[in-house]
């Protein structure tokens, strides 16, 4: 009786087949590793650490009320959530991904929210961060005129939240449960840098060895291509394409300005290099990866729906 084909077999083959690619093509593989590990070192260290460390040492010490206070009155009785949780969604928003993540866990292996409270953060605070999308995105695509494609990208996350809040968070998130999370022990600042540094440490290694794993995937797309009879444009192109599904930042940087409508809706998912990222920030406070994964998806396609209706309406003669 032959034996199952079951899935630590796939993963076997998957691995010698990738193991035969590196050893055949070591010279494509050696520079799209490095491309991986120059992205993290010049771009992801500068931009994420410092707010890593601020953001535990925050949390550490128990500042998160008194730092959100000026925002209570408006988001506070929006969305019906604590000070915590009004934090997370400024971090979220604000350094983007994936501090939105790891926000979410960091309060809630803290104390300082519930699991409800820290899966309904997940769902639609892990964006690309503005910095990251105004500054190199935008530009990338030859886009000046952002105030559209802002709102798609943080305007609709945002109404989502709300409509999540008001429908199936609407009996899991008390609007004071909140109020009990203050009375877990707040470090010392000493103690709460120390654990920061040393929290963010240890997630920034995990964030690059995932990126430069992931622009080493970027030999896959590049060899498969090969095989179709396609222009030097359209492989350029389908490369990319499939290079935004695996690692958004490598993808843009393929594509350039050829197909700003597929990035601007790619964008939202993020690519499985984010996935995975998102679950190395969340999988020691048992968040669900699977929900978050739907949330993204929904939020892709609304997305997607979006750009269509705004296409039709305003660039297009009625």
């Amino acid at each position: 009786m032959k034996p199952r084909f079951n899935t630590l077999s796939l993963y076997s083959v998957l691995a010698i087949v990738l193991g035969a690619i590196i050893l055949c093509f070591p010279s494509q593989c050696l520079s799209l590793s490095l491309n991986g590990l120059n992205l993290w070192f010049s771009k992801m260290i500068p931009a994420l650490f410092p707010f890593m460390v601020l953001s535990g040492i925050i949390i550490r010490m128990n500042l998160v009320s008194s730092c959100v206070q000026f925002l209570m009155p408006l988001l506070g009785r929006l969305f019906r959530v604590g000070p915590s949780c009004i934090y997370g969604i400024l971090i979220g928003f604000l350094c983007g991904f994936p501090m939105g993540a790891r926000t979410a866990a960091d309060l809630y292996e803290h104390h300082l929210i519930s699991k409800d409270e820290a899966s309904f953060l997940l769902s639609f605070c892990n964006n690309i961060g503005p910095v990251y999308f105004i500054g190199f995105v935008l530009p990338t695509l030859g886009i000046s005129s952002p105030a559209i494609y802002l709102f798609a990208m943080y305007g609709l996350p945002f109404l989502y939240g709300l409509f999540l809040r008001y429908t199936i968070y609407s009996r899991r998130i008390s609007p004071h449960s909140a109020t009990k999370a203050y009375n877990s022990p707040a470090f010392p600042l000493l103690s709460a840098l120390d654990e920061s540094i040393l929290s963010a440490l240890s997630s920034i290694t995990k964030l690059g060895g995932y990126m430069i794993f992931f622009n080493l995937l970027f030999i896959l797309p590049s060899l498969l291509t090969a095989l179709l009879p396609l222009s030097y444009k359209q492989r350029s192109c389908l490369i990319g394409c499939m290079g935004c599904l695996l690692e958004i930042t490598g993808g843009i940087g393929l594509l350039e300005n050829q197909m700003p409508d597929f990035v601007l809706c790619v964008l939202p998912f993020g690519g499985l290099s984010c996935i995975v990222q998102t679950y190395s920030m969340i999988e020691s406070a048992d968040l669900s990866l699977s929900e978050y994964v739907m949330h993204k998806m929904i939020l892709t396609a609304v997305t997607v729906v979006f750009y269509f209706l705004a296409e039709v309406r305003f660039f297009l003669p009625v």
